[in-house]
Protein backbone atom coordinates (compact mmCIF):
# COMPACT_ATOMS: atom_id res chain seq x y z
CA UNK A 1 0.00 0.00 0.00
CA UNK A 2 1.07 3.80 -0.93
CA UNK A 3 -0.20 6.88 0.57
CA UNK A 4 0.19 10.07 -1.90
CA UNK A 5 0.75 12.82 0.62
CA UNK A 6 0.20 16.27 -1.63
CA UNK A 7 0.91 19.79 -0.06
CA UNK A 8 -0.74 22.54 -2.74
CA UNK A 9 0.89 26.15 -2.45
CA UNK A 10 0.57 29.12 -3.79
CA UNK A 11 3.44 28.60 -5.59
CA UNK A 12 4.64 25.05 -6.19
CA UNK A 13 2.40 21.50 -5.74
CA UNK A 14 4.70 19.39 -3.61
CA UNK A 15 4.45 15.46 -3.53
CA UNK A 16 5.41 12.68 -1.22
CA UNK A 17 4.91 8.86 -2.12
CA UNK A 18 4.97 6.43 1.04
CA UNK A 19 4.80 3.12 1.74
CA UNK A 20 2.66 2.25 4.48
CA UNK A 21 5.48 1.41 6.26
CA UNK A 22 6.45 4.78 6.22
CA UNK A 23 9.52 4.55 3.56
CA UNK A 24 9.99 7.35 1.33
CA UNK A 25 8.98 5.95 -2.30
CA UNK A 26 9.63 9.13 -3.81
CA UNK A 27 9.10 13.13 -4.32
CA UNK A 28 8.03 15.47 -7.12
CA UNK A 29 6.83 19.27 -7.49
CA UNK A 30 4.97 21.06 -10.06
CA UNK A 31 3.93 24.43 -10.28
CA UNK A 32 0.41 25.53 -8.67
CA UNK A 33 -1.82 25.46 -11.86
CA UNK A 34 -4.64 27.99 -10.94
CA UNK A 35 -7.62 28.41 -11.48
CA UNK A 36 -7.71 24.98 -12.05
CA UNK A 37 -5.16 23.50 -9.27
CA UNK A 38 -5.97 19.85 -10.14
CA UNK A 39 -3.70 20.13 -12.84
CA UNK A 40 -0.67 20.52 -11.23
CA UNK A 41 -1.86 18.15 -8.63
CA UNK A 42 -2.39 15.79 -11.41
CA UNK A 43 1.23 16.11 -12.91
CA UNK A 44 2.58 15.38 -9.52
CA UNK A 45 0.51 12.24 -9.64
CA UNK A 46 1.90 11.01 -13.17
CA UNK A 47 5.27 11.37 -11.90
CA UNK A 48 5.26 9.68 -8.93
CA UNK A 49 3.40 6.88 -10.12
CA UNK A 50 -0.38 5.15 -8.86
CA UNK A 51 -1.13 5.74 -4.69
CA UNK A 52 -3.83 3.53 -2.66
CA UNK A 53 -4.78 6.91 -0.85
CA UNK A 54 -4.54 10.73 -1.32
CA UNK A 55 -4.12 13.11 1.71
CA UNK A 56 -3.81 16.26 1.09
CA UNK A 57 -3.36 19.92 2.60
CA UNK A 58 -3.07 23.47 0.83
CA UNK A 59 -2.04 26.85 1.38
CA UNK A 60 -2.82 27.96 -1.70
CA UNK A 61 -5.22 31.13 -2.62
CA UNK A 62 -2.67 32.93 -0.09
CA UNK A 63 -3.80 29.98 3.26
CA UNK A 64 -6.18 30.77 6.20
CA UNK A 65 -6.61 34.27 6.61
CA UNK A 66 -8.19 34.69 10.55
CA UNK A 67 -9.23 37.49 12.26
CA UNK A 68 -9.84 37.36 16.04
CA UNK A 69 -12.23 39.41 17.60
CA UNK A 70 -12.35 39.44 21.66
CA UNK A 71 -13.28 41.11 24.78
CA UNK A 72 -10.56 43.07 25.97
CA UNK A 73 -6.97 42.43 24.52
CA UNK A 74 -4.97 41.54 27.65
CA UNK A 75 -7.34 38.09 27.83
CA UNK A 76 -10.18 37.16 25.47
CA UNK A 77 -8.36 38.32 22.59
CA UNK A 78 -4.75 37.67 23.14
CA UNK A 79 -6.14 34.26 23.96
CA UNK A 80 -8.28 33.87 20.77
CA UNK A 81 -5.23 34.82 18.87
CA UNK A 82 -2.70 32.26 20.53
CA UNK A 83 -5.23 29.48 19.83
CA UNK A 84 -5.15 30.77 15.79
CA UNK A 85 -1.22 30.23 16.24
CA UNK A 86 -1.99 26.83 16.94
CA UNK A 87 -4.35 26.32 14.12
CA UNK A 88 -2.64 26.92 11.22
CA UNK A 89 -3.86 30.49 9.95
CA UNK A 90 -2.38 33.38 9.61
CA UNK A 91 -3.88 36.09 11.84
CA UNK A 92 -4.13 39.33 10.17
CA UNK A 93 -6.43 41.31 12.39
CA UNK A 94 -6.98 41.29 16.16
CA UNK A 95 -9.51 44.21 18.07
CA UNK A 96 -10.94 44.23 21.66
CA UNK A 97 -13.86 45.39 23.16
CA UNK A 98 -17.17 46.35 21.52
CA UNK A 99 -16.74 46.81 17.46
CA UNK A 100 -17.86 49.79 16.39
CA UNK A 101 -18.27 50.87 12.55
CA UNK A 102 -14.08 51.98 12.05
CA UNK A 103 -13.61 48.90 13.48
CA UNK A 104 -16.22 47.00 11.01
CA UNK A 105 -14.60 49.07 8.19
CA UNK A 106 -10.65 47.48 9.75
CA UNK A 107 -11.92 44.05 9.44
CA UNK A 108 -13.52 44.06 6.32
CA UNK A 109 -10.58 45.77 4.82
CA UNK A 110 -8.39 42.82 6.42
CA UNK A 111 -9.95 40.52 4.16
CA UNK A 112 -10.16 37.44 6.58
CA UNK A 113 -12.01 33.59 5.36
CA UNK A 114 -13.23 33.17 8.69
CA UNK A 115 -13.26 35.46 12.15
CA UNK A 116 -12.81 33.73 15.94
CA UNK A 117 -15.86 35.22 18.35
CA UNK A 118 -14.47 35.03 21.51
CA UNK A 119 -15.42 36.81 25.00
CA UNK A 120 -15.90 36.76 28.36
CA UNK A 121 -15.47 33.48 30.85
CA UNK A 122 -17.89 31.23 31.32
CA UNK A 123 -20.95 32.51 33.17
CA UNK A 124 -19.44 36.17 33.41
CA UNK A 125 -19.80 39.31 31.29
CA UNK A 126 -21.53 38.65 27.68
CA UNK A 127 -22.83 41.98 26.59
CA UNK A 128 -19.75 42.29 24.50
CA UNK A 129 -20.06 39.25 23.04
CA UNK A 130 -23.52 39.98 22.06
CA UNK A 131 -22.92 43.00 20.66
CA UNK A 132 -19.56 41.92 18.17
CA UNK A 133 -21.95 39.32 17.20
CA UNK A 134 -24.60 41.65 15.98
CA UNK A 135 -21.91 43.71 14.06
CA UNK A 136 -20.63 40.16 12.52
CA UNK A 137 -23.59 39.78 11.34
CA UNK A 138 -23.12 42.53 8.47
CA UNK A 139 -19.29 41.04 8.28
CA UNK A 140 -19.38 38.45 4.91
CA UNK A 141 -17.62 35.63 5.63
CA UNK A 142 -17.86 32.26 8.27
CA UNK A 143 -17.51 32.83 12.37
CA UNK A 144 -16.17 30.59 14.54
CA UNK A 145 -18.09 31.01 17.80
CA UNK A 146 -16.02 30.54 21.03
CA UNK A 147 -17.03 32.98 23.74
CA UNK A 148 -18.77 32.73 26.85
CA UNK A 149 -20.60 29.52 26.61
CA UNK A 150 -23.79 31.26 28.20
CA UNK A 151 -24.61 33.66 25.62
CA UNK A 152 -23.74 31.02 22.81
CA UNK A 153 -27.77 30.45 21.85
CA UNK A 154 -28.52 34.10 21.89
CA UNK A 155 -24.99 34.85 19.88
CA UNK A 156 -25.96 32.59 17.25
CA UNK A 157 -29.41 34.07 17.01
CA UNK A 158 -27.99 37.40 16.14
CA UNK A 159 -25.06 35.50 13.03
CA UNK A 160 -28.42 33.00 11.75
CA UNK A 161 -27.46 34.63 8.30
CA UNK A 162 -23.89 33.77 8.55
CA UNK A 163 -21.93 30.51 8.32
CA UNK A 164 -21.02 29.84 12.05
CA UNK A 165 -19.50 26.84 14.30
CA UNK A 166 -19.59 27.03 17.58
CA UNK A 167 -17.74 25.42 20.08
CA UNK A 168 -16.68 25.58 23.48
CA UNK A 169 -15.00 28.69 25.22
CA UNK A 170 -11.51 29.11 24.96
CA UNK A 171 -11.13 30.82 28.26
CA UNK A 172 -13.69 29.45 30.11
CA UNK A 173 -12.08 30.56 33.44
CA UNK A 174 -9.57 32.99 34.32
CA UNK A 175 -6.63 31.89 33.72
CA UNK A 176 -7.85 28.48 32.02
CA UNK A 177 -7.17 28.38 28.35
CA UNK A 178 -8.85 25.47 26.41
CA UNK A 179 -7.14 25.31 22.99
CA UNK A 180 -8.75 22.44 21.05
CA UNK A 181 -12.13 22.72 20.23
CA UNK A 182 -11.58 26.14 18.88
CA UNK A 183 -8.79 24.48 16.76
CA UNK A 184 -10.76 21.69 15.60
CA UNK A 185 -13.88 24.84 14.64
CA UNK A 186 -11.43 26.66 12.55
CA UNK A 187 -10.14 23.40 11.15
CA UNK A 188 -13.97 22.57 9.79
CA UNK A 189 -14.32 26.25 8.66
CA UNK A 190 -11.37 25.80 6.62
CA UNK A 191 -12.25 22.44 4.97
CA UNK A 192 -15.87 23.07 4.40
CA UNK A 193 -16.15 26.68 3.37
CA UNK A 194 -12.47 28.30 3.05
CA UNK A 195 -10.93 25.97 0.94
CA UNK A 196 -13.74 26.04 -1.80
CA UNK A 197 -14.17 29.84 -1.70
CA UNK A 198 -11.03 30.95 -2.99
CA UNK A 199 -11.30 29.76 -6.72
CA UNK A 200 -8.60 27.09 -6.89
CA UNK A 201 -11.01 24.43 -8.34
CA UNK A 202 -13.73 24.42 -10.82
CA UNK A 203 -15.59 21.45 -8.92
CA UNK A 204 -15.58 19.65 -5.53
CA UNK A 205 -13.08 17.63 -5.47
CA UNK A 206 -10.29 19.29 -5.05
CA UNK A 207 -12.52 20.46 -1.61
CA UNK A 208 -13.36 16.79 -0.49
CA UNK A 209 -9.33 16.45 -1.77
CA UNK A 210 -8.18 18.71 0.93
CA UNK A 211 -7.55 16.99 4.86
CA UNK A 212 -5.90 20.26 6.24
CA UNK A 213 -4.60 23.92 5.97
CA UNK A 214 -0.88 23.52 5.63
CA UNK A 215 0.67 24.98 8.26
CA UNK A 216 -1.94 22.87 10.64
CA UNK A 217 -0.41 19.64 9.17
CA UNK A 218 2.94 20.86 9.86
CA UNK A 219 2.45 21.99 13.22
CA UNK A 220 1.08 18.09 13.54
CA UNK A 221 4.63 16.90 12.08
CA UNK A 222 6.08 18.95 15.01
CA UNK A 223 4.12 17.75 17.52
CA UNK A 224 4.67 13.91 16.67
CA UNK A 225 8.62 14.73 16.50
CA UNK A 226 8.47 16.93 19.39
CA UNK A 227 6.79 13.10 21.36
CA UNK A 228 9.74 11.14 20.59
CA UNK A 229 12.22 10.34 22.97
CA UNK A 230 13.87 14.04 23.06
CA UNK A 231 15.65 16.20 25.44
CA UNK A 232 14.02 19.48 24.72
CA UNK A 233 11.46 21.31 22.70
CA UNK A 234 11.39 21.36 18.60
CA UNK A 235 12.45 24.47 17.04
CA UNK A 236 11.37 24.90 13.24
CA UNK A 237 11.68 27.50 10.93
CA UNK A 238 10.69 27.56 7.60
CA UNK A 239 12.40 30.41 4.95
CA UNK A 240 10.10 31.15 1.85
CA UNK A 241 10.42 34.37 -0.80
CA UNK A 242 7.22 35.71 0.63
CA UNK A 243 6.95 34.69 4.69
CA UNK A 244 9.12 32.80 7.33
CA UNK A 245 6.88 30.23 9.63
CA UNK A 246 8.45 29.35 12.54
CA UNK A 247 6.85 26.37 14.59
CA UNK A 248 7.64 24.91 18.04
CA UNK A 249 6.54 22.09 19.81
CA UNK A 250 6.67 22.42 23.96
CA UNK A 251 4.12 23.18 27.13
CA UNK A 252 4.86 26.37 28.74
CA UNK A 253 3.02 29.08 30.86
CA UNK A 254 2.85 32.73 30.26
CA UNK A 255 2.88 34.94 32.83
CA UNK A 256 1.60 38.28 32.67
CA UNK A 257 0.83 40.80 35.35
CA UNK A 258 -2.78 40.66 35.49
CA UNK A 259 -2.92 36.66 34.47
CA UNK A 260 -1.69 33.50 33.90
CA UNK A 261 -2.60 31.82 31.00
CA UNK A 262 -1.33 28.31 29.54
CA UNK A 263 -0.22 28.66 25.91
CA UNK A 264 -1.17 25.79 23.60
CA UNK A 265 1.70 23.25 23.13
CA UNK A 266 1.75 23.70 19.71
CA UNK A 267 2.74 27.32 18.23
CA UNK A 268 3.44 28.89 14.84
CA UNK A 269 4.14 32.35 13.81
CA UNK A 270 4.35 33.25 10.58
CA UNK A 271 6.35 36.60 9.59
CA UNK A 272 4.69 38.33 6.16
CA UNK A 273 7.61 40.72 6.07
CA UNK A 274 10.45 38.25 5.79
CA UNK A 275 11.74 36.05 2.82
CA UNK A 276 14.35 35.53 0.30
CA UNK A 277 12.53 36.89 -2.83
CA UNK A 278 9.37 38.93 -2.81
CA UNK A 279 9.72 39.89 0.92
CA UNK A 280 14.02 39.92 1.01
CA UNK A 281 13.55 43.90 1.07
CA UNK A 282 11.60 43.44 5.08
CA UNK A 283 14.65 41.15 5.75
CA UNK A 284 17.33 44.07 4.82
CA UNK A 285 15.16 46.68 6.82
CA UNK A 286 14.62 44.82 9.84
CA UNK A 287 18.35 43.02 9.76
CA UNK A 288 19.29 47.08 10.15
CA UNK A 289 17.05 48.20 12.79
CA UNK A 290 18.18 45.05 14.99
CA UNK A 291 21.96 45.74 13.93
CA UNK A 292 22.39 42.48 12.53
CA UNK A 293 24.36 43.87 9.68
CA UNK A 294 26.31 47.38 9.12
CA UNK A 295 26.25 49.80 6.95
CA UNK A 296 27.62 48.27 3.91
CA UNK A 297 26.41 44.82 3.56
CA UNK A 298 23.06 46.84 3.75
CA UNK A 299 23.50 48.53 0.74
CA UNK A 300 24.53 45.44 -1.71
CA UNK A 301 21.39 43.40 0.32
CA UNK A 302 19.10 45.95 -0.50
CA UNK A 303 20.54 46.49 -4.09
CA UNK A 304 19.95 42.54 -4.22
CA UNK A 305 16.35 43.13 -2.77
CA UNK A 306 14.71 45.22 -5.37
CA UNK A 307 16.46 42.72 -8.07
CA UNK A 308 14.62 40.20 -6.21
CA UNK A 309 11.39 41.86 -6.02
CA UNK A 310 11.17 41.36 -10.16
CA UNK A 311 13.36 38.29 -10.20
CA UNK A 312 11.66 36.05 -8.19
CA UNK A 313 13.18 33.11 -9.65
CA UNK A 314 13.71 30.39 -6.19
CA UNK A 315 17.58 30.04 -7.06
CA UNK A 316 19.64 33.31 -8.52
CA UNK A 317 23.06 33.37 -9.51
CA UNK A 318 24.51 33.96 -6.15
CA UNK A 319 23.16 31.23 -3.50
CA UNK A 320 25.80 32.58 -1.28
CA UNK A 321 23.21 35.83 -0.87
CA UNK A 322 20.38 33.54 -0.75
CA UNK A 323 21.70 31.85 2.05
CA UNK A 324 22.34 35.27 3.59
CA UNK A 325 19.27 36.25 3.57
CA UNK A 326 17.57 33.35 4.88
CA UNK A 327 20.08 33.19 7.63
CA UNK A 328 19.26 36.52 8.22
CA UNK A 329 14.90 35.77 8.06
CA UNK A 330 15.88 32.80 10.46
CA UNK A 331 17.31 35.10 13.40
CA UNK A 332 14.54 37.14 13.23
CA UNK A 333 11.81 34.87 12.67
CA UNK A 334 13.00 33.09 15.75
CA UNK A 335 13.45 36.00 17.94
CA UNK A 336 10.16 37.54 16.90
CA UNK A 337 8.78 33.41 17.91
CA UNK A 338 10.31 33.38 20.96
CA UNK A 339 8.78 36.80 22.08
CA UNK A 340 5.58 35.20 22.42
CA UNK A 341 6.83 33.42 25.19
CA UNK A 342 9.44 35.57 27.04
CA UNK A 343 12.32 34.02 25.78
CA UNK A 344 11.71 29.93 27.24
CA UNK A 345 11.05 27.05 24.81
CA UNK A 346 10.78 24.54 28.10
CA UNK A 347 12.96 24.05 31.19
CA UNK A 348 16.01 22.99 29.32
CA UNK A 349 15.26 25.31 25.95
CA UNK A 350 15.35 23.39 22.15
CA UNK A 351 16.61 20.18 21.41
CA UNK A 352 16.20 20.13 17.89
CA UNK A 353 16.43 23.01 15.22
CA UNK A 354 14.80 21.99 11.82
CA UNK A 355 15.21 24.43 9.15
CA UNK A 356 13.07 23.87 6.30
CA UNK A 357 12.43 25.75 3.15
CA UNK A 358 14.08 25.64 -0.23
CA UNK A 359 16.65 27.83 0.27
CA UNK A 360 18.25 25.32 2.78
CA UNK A 361 16.77 22.55 0.69
CA UNK A 362 19.49 23.31 -1.95
CA UNK A 363 22.08 24.72 0.17
CA UNK A 364 25.22 21.85 -0.06
CA UNK A 365 26.02 23.49 3.40
CA UNK A 366 24.17 25.64 5.63
CA UNK A 367 26.90 26.03 8.49
CA UNK A 368 27.15 29.66 8.05
CA UNK A 369 23.15 29.49 9.10
CA UNK A 370 23.36 27.69 11.84
CA UNK A 371 26.43 29.64 13.51
CA UNK A 372 24.51 32.72 13.18
CA UNK A 373 21.57 31.49 15.22
CA UNK A 374 23.41 30.07 17.89
CA UNK A 375 25.45 32.76 18.06
CA UNK A 376 23.11 35.30 18.15
CA UNK A 377 22.86 36.65 21.82
CA UNK A 378 18.66 35.97 21.68
CA UNK A 379 18.68 32.69 20.64
CA UNK A 380 21.92 31.39 22.13
CA UNK A 381 20.15 30.52 25.32
CA UNK A 382 17.56 28.61 23.89
CA UNK A 383 19.52 27.03 20.93
CA UNK A 384 22.81 26.12 23.06
CA UNK A 385 22.14 22.60 23.39
CA UNK A 386 19.92 22.13 19.96
CA UNK A 387 21.11 19.31 17.55
CA UNK A 388 20.32 21.05 13.76
CA UNK A 389 19.40 19.18 10.89
CA UNK A 390 17.70 20.23 7.27
CA UNK A 391 14.17 18.86 6.28
CA UNK A 392 15.64 17.39 2.56
CA UNK A 393 13.23 15.59 2.06
CA UNK A 394 10.31 18.14 3.25
CA UNK A 395 8.15 15.66 5.73
CA UNK A 396 6.97 17.51 8.02
CA UNK A 397 3.34 18.17 6.31
CA UNK A 398 3.34 14.48 4.92
CA UNK A 399 3.88 13.83 8.78
CA UNK A 400 1.09 15.49 9.79
CA UNK A 401 -1.25 14.39 7.41
CA UNK A 402 -0.46 10.45 7.64
CA UNK A 403 -0.35 10.91 11.77
CA UNK A 404 -4.44 9.87 12.42
CA UNK A 405 -4.47 7.58 10.11
CA UNK A 406 -1.09 6.56 9.90
CA UNK A 407 0.44 6.91 12.92
CA UNK A 408 3.36 4.21 12.62
CA UNK A 409 4.31 5.44 9.09
CA UNK A 410 4.21 8.75 9.97
CA UNK A 411 6.96 7.57 13.15
CA UNK A 412 8.63 6.42 10.18
CA UNK A 413 9.08 9.14 7.81
CA UNK A 414 10.22 11.28 10.73
CA UNK A 415 13.79 8.99 10.93
CA UNK A 416 14.36 11.35 7.88
CA UNK A 417 15.27 13.97 10.69
CA UNK A 418 17.18 11.83 12.80
CA UNK A 419 20.58 14.27 13.33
Amino acid sequence: MAVLCLDVGSTWTKGALVSATGELLGVAQHPTSPPEVLAGVAAVRAELGAADEVLACSSAGGGLRLAVVGHERLVSAEAGYRVALSAGARVVHVSAGPLDGAGVRALRAARPDLVLLVGGTDGGDSAVLLHNARKLARVACPVVLAGNAEARAEALELLARRTVVATDNVLPDVGSLVPGPARDAIREVFLRHVIGGKGLSRGPAFRRLVRAVTPDAVLGGVSRLAARDREGAVLVVDVGGATTDVYSSVSTVDEGPERTVALPPDRRTVEGDLGVRWSAAGVVAEAVAERLVDRAEAVVLQREAERRAVDVTWLADDPGTDLRLAGLAAVLAARRHLRLVDGRLGPRGAGLLVLSGGVFRHAPDVGAVERALRADPVLRPVLKSAAVVVDRDYVLAPTGLLAPTHPVAADRLLTRLAV
